[in-house]
């Protein structure tokens, strides 16, 4: 079948099975666009207001789907606002194709309008990146990225596209699609050793990341919890991994983690550690980090495997593979001991919870738990927010958390709820604060236009949440450009757009926001004021170890 390779490019991608693709169209990717226009009945195209949005749309499509995101642009500055959303997908591995436009391939290299080498810009935040110099090479260049977003430790793929191979005409056939590169578990050698220091452990726990959501590891992780008697905590990336309710779950540990968590990794004599990296928010200070410990490293990474802190035993492989050879060479033991000094934490943990008055962020989603549903997806931007979500959020399925982690993007929430909403089916929930939503309200138009039903709680207390802890503790109270004082009406501000949307300053204003926004037909903005001198507690302070946690605030505002 002869066909132009901008219809080559849509049938492709057709074929690998994408129903849903984000972007922004613009002139050296509108032979694409009109390719889509006549494929619009068998592919899904999302308009979003900015390029770094769709970005983010695809990641939290793939997020909530464990498929490939699929994210497309034009030359130019179209090709350099998904430089963010890129890096975001990367440093959390989150499988995602992106399609650029550029000028054509004579002009290449000519400083042409709108031509930049994207290619060059993204070769370190992708797997691998394709410039695609003829049309025959098109359909399998698609194909060969989709493979590798896929497998191993998924990523994104950055494939750009000339405007004359777009143009250009060659052969295509159909092709099933591709089939990510085959698991493997760690050799039996390194399983035999990790064996044996599971088996030789009187105070294990379990540590597990957003490999193991992706592994689909869940259920053995939990079958050797069960045998060893081990508590299990989390990165922030594992949240929703397994139900927040599970007895042996203390929650996500590191610098705002949950104190039982954070204290019993401290604590323990033995880390097994599953689709995870130690990075500097988890450890604190690494020389002194979790002392008494050794570690047994599962990840399908071989270079995770030593990277930031030394591993007794490092295992290459599958997660789920890995723990299913592993399994049956683990005793089964209790350790009450153990056991109780974990319980003890929990329990001294419980008096430091937040319990104040009034609408303090912790009631804030408390209250949203109670109309989440176990489909719904939550996302959230990068602030005070984030941590209070993942502190207090309760998750009964995977893939229903997405925020971005490694990165740190302010801006990341909205383009990501817009993305689950497709890839659930069903309405999503943004948490985000003041800082980061300005940063992404331009897509609060995306939703109102394809009536998306996206619930926003928006934690408004006027500064950079994050930010201004640090001058507190650290500078003398110079609050240097963390104060906000948005004179914004938010609320305001959704209805201009089309949207609905309330401001709320006491618990039973935000439940009765929520129970109306739960059921409006499109997107639904709470801006829920709260004090501007909240905390993140539990805190790990710079450079410091768990033994170093601050639980209260001891100093004067």
């Amino acid at each position: 079948m002869l066909l132009s390779g901008s219809d080559i490019l849509v049938k492709t991608l057709i074929e690998q099975g994408c129903d849903t693709v984000f972007g922004y169209p613009g002139g050296q990717i509108l032979n694409v666009y009109d390719s889509l226009y006549n494929h619009q009945d068998e592919i899904n195209h999302v308009l979003t207001a900015h390029e770094q949005g769709a970005t983010h749309a695809a990641d939290g499509y793939a997020r909530t789907t464990g498929k490939v995101g699929v994210v497309i642009s034009t030359s130019g500055p179209g090709a350099t606002n998904l430089v963010t959303g890129i890096a975001t997908a990367y440093l959390d591995s989150v499988p995602m194709v992106a399609i650029c436009g550029n000028v054509p391939t004579g002009q290449i290299g000519t400083d042409s309008f709108q031509e930049i080498d994207i290619t060059g810009i993204t070769l370190p935040i992708t797997k691998h990146n394709y410039f695609v110099g003829k049309v025959e090479d098109l359909a399998d260049t698609i194909r060969e990225a989709f493979k590798l977003a896929k497998s191993g430790r998924p990523g994104p793929v950055l494939i750009d596209v000339p405007k004359d191979v777009q143009v250009a005409k060659c052969d295509y056939t159909q092709q099933p699609p591709v089939v990510k590169d085959e698991a493997f578990a760690a050799k039996e050698l390194r399983i035999q050793e990790a064996a044996k220091y599971i088996n030789a452990c009187k105070k294990p726990l379990i540590y597990f990341g957003g490999g193991l959501i992706t592994s689909e590891a869940q259920d053995e992780m939990l079958e050797l919890a069960d045998k060893i008697d081990a508590p299990i905590g989390c990165s922030l990336m594992g949240l929703s991994a397994i139900p927040t309710d599970h007895p042996r779950f203390l929650g996500m540990q590191g610098m705002h983690g949950h104190f039982a968590s954070s204290m019993a990794m401290h604590n323990a004599d033995l880390i097994i550690s599953l689709g995870v990296r130690f990075n500097d928010r988890v450890t604190g200070n690494r020389q002194k980090f979790a002392r008494g410990a050794k570690i047994v490293h599962i990840d399908v990474d071989g270079s995770e495997l030593c990277k930031t802190v030394n591993a007794a035993c490092g295992l290459r492989g599958d997660v789920k593979l890995t723990l299913q050879q592993l399994l049956p060479l683990i005793n089964k033991s209790e350790k009450p001991e153990w056991a109780a000094k974990v319980n003890a934490l929990k329990e001294e943990e419980e008096s430091y919870l937040d319990n104040r008055e009034g609408l303090t962020p912790r009631r804030a989603i408390m209250t949203l738990n109670k109309y989440l549903g176990e489909n719904t997806a939550v996302c959230t931007d990068v602030g005070q927010h984030q941590m209070w979500s993942a502190q207090n959020l309760v998750f009964k399925k995977p893939r229903r958390f997405a925020s971005s982690g490694g990165l740190g993007t302010m801006g990341y929430g909205f383009g990501a709820a817009i993305g689950a909403a497709y890839g659930t089916g069903e309405r999503s929930v943004l948490v985000t604060g003041d800082g980061s939503f300005v940063m992404n309200m331009n897509e609060l138009t995306t939703a109102v236009r394809y009536h998306i039903p996206v619930v926003i709680l928006l934690l408004n207390n006027g500064v950079l949440g994050m930010v201004r802890p640090c001058p507190t503790l650290l500078y003398d109270k110079h609050y240097s450009n963390s104060v906000l004082d948005n004179k914004m009406d938010f609320a305001a501000f959704a209805k201009a757009v089309g949207a609905d949307g309330v401001t709320v300053d006491t618990p039973e204003d935000l439940d009765a926001a929520l129970k109306t926004a739960f059921t409006a037909e499109g997107p639904y903005v709470i801006n829920c004021m709260i004090g501007k001198d909240e905390f993140v507690l539990p805190m790990l302070p710079p450079n410091g170890s768990m033994d170093d946690i601050i639980t209260k605030l001891e100093v004067e505002l």
